[in-house]
């Protein structure tokens, strides 16, 4: 009876050491594509800005006019620099990166939907906003 109890213990406690495994695997994972997937974007949201700034020179005379559209994406910009630079840092690896990735969707989604919901500054498409 003691020997059942024992081995039924064992066998659990194996049971929960293989779902951690799995579990902690498969966050891996997830974590690595997540990262992959933000350094691609952060290759295209840099030229994306480079390439804003070269065509407001041409279109309004300067690079830069802090208009609600450029500051946030200089502002989504930053906050992915700061992602992957917490997830180079060893000590700040996964807790905080993850935590810079969320905010930097949120930030993405201000960025895109939000400016063009209020319908201010230069690239004022006023496209949810009645005339």
């Amino acid at each position: 009876m003691i020997k059942r109890i024992f081995y039924n213990k064992l066998l659990f406690r194996f049971i929960h050491l293989i779902e951690i495994i799995i579990d902690i695997n498969l966050f891996n994972n997830w974590d690595r594509w997540g990262y992959r997937t933000i350094s691609l974007g952060f290759i295209f949201l840099t030229i994306g800005n480079i390439s804003g700034a070269v065509w407001a020179n041409e279109a309004w005379g300067s690079y830069w006019n802090w208009d609600p559209k450029e500051t946030w994406a200089f502002i989504t910009w930053t906050t992915f620099a700061i992602y992957l630079h917490t997830r180079k840092n060893k000590k700040m690896e996964y807790r905080n990166s993850s935590i810079v990735a969320s905010m930097g969707f949120l930030i993405i989604w201000i960025c895109y939907l939000g400016i063009n919901l209020l319908g201010i500054g230069l690239h004022n498409y006023r496209s949810f906003t009645p005339n």
